[in-house]
């Protein structure tokens, strides 16, 4: 599948119901389009089964509700939603992208709660997030912009909205030649890259910052159980950016990114080592399980 992404074949679940992709429209006073009144999951569909599908069901519940928003379905709805658009479209490997968010109705200021809340799930063929870079240790440069307080912002959702300076600090860095940029938090310290959370390995030991400021990935968990199931020592701390100097290797985790190697975060040079691969090696099995 190629083209511009509101210009292909295939069918696309809305509001309860399959339609065709080209027909997947919102009115231009839709909420969500001026004031950023939606939430949404990636995930992504190995050999016929979506990884953790159940648990970015319930993300996405809850994100909304911290947006003020009820969802109008379930979160066993919603996995059917999802396999409904899989089986539609003849995927077994996949990316699946579900969002919610507020639509047009009575409202057209900020405040929007008689305007209905509305759902959608695509999905589509996409391969490695960071393509060659996956294996050759992605480039990233660091942010100017810095993730936000949790007091100015609800950092468990997953919001459309907290994207906005993640797609202005990657547009930056691709324009160096960077794959992504990293965020330090609003205290200065590390805090995760624009789409992926970030972890460090030094001396066979893991080290990743504390994700009580920004999203805590379901693919992170899933790391952290799978390196302490495995007897890794994994420490969740803040992590200042001067200390990077000191680690040997760093990765990369996210649903889109699954296990992605860093080889240079602005002046800070990782080798992409043993622990690393051996992660990623990890990651692929257990997806397709």
């Amino acid at each position: 599948m190629t083209g511009a992404y509101d210009d292909r074949d295939g069918k696309i679940w809305m509001d309860g119901e399959l339609v065709d992709w080209r027909d997947a429209n919102v009115h231009i006073l839709t909420h969500a389009l001026h004031y950023a009144s939606s939430v949404f999951e990636g995930e992504r569909c190995y050999d016929g089964k979506i990884f953790k599908g159940h648990e970015h069901s319930l993300r996405l519940i809850e994100s909304a509700r911290l947006l003020d928003m009820q969802s109008p379905y379930s979160a066993e709805e919603i996995d059917a939603a999802k396999e409904a658009v899989l089986k539609a479209n003849g995927f077994t490997n996949a990316y699946v992208r579900a969002v919610m968010w507020r639509g047009s109705g009575p409202d057209m200021g900020v405040s929007a709660a008689r305007n209905p809340v509305r759902m959608a799930v695509a999905a589509w063929e996409w391969g490695s997030y960071y393509g060659d870079a996956k294996w050759q240790g992605a480039k990233l440069d660091v942010a100017k912009w810095k993730r936000p307080s949790p007091e100015t912002i609800p950092t468990a959702a997953k919001a459309a909205g907290l994207y906005m300076i993640c797609t202005m600090s990657k547009h930056a860095a691709e324009a160096k030649g960077c794959s992504d940029a990293l965020f330090m938090d609003w205290e200065g310290y590390v805090a995760e890259a624009t789409g992926a959370n970030i972890f460090f390995i030094k001396d066979g030991e893991v080290h990743t910052p504390l994700a009580d400021r920004f999203l805590n990935g379901i693919t992170r968990q899933t790391i952290i159980q799978m390196l302490k199931d495995n007897g890794t020592a994994v420490h969740e701390r803040r992590i200042r950016p001067e200390e990077l100097d000191g680690f040997q290797e760093c990765f990369l985790t996210g649903t889109a990114a699954e296990v992605t190697p860093v080889g240079q975060i602005g002046d800070w040079h990782f080798q992409v080592g043993q622990t690393t691969r051996k992660v990623a090696e990890d990651y692929e099995k257990l997806v397709r399980a």
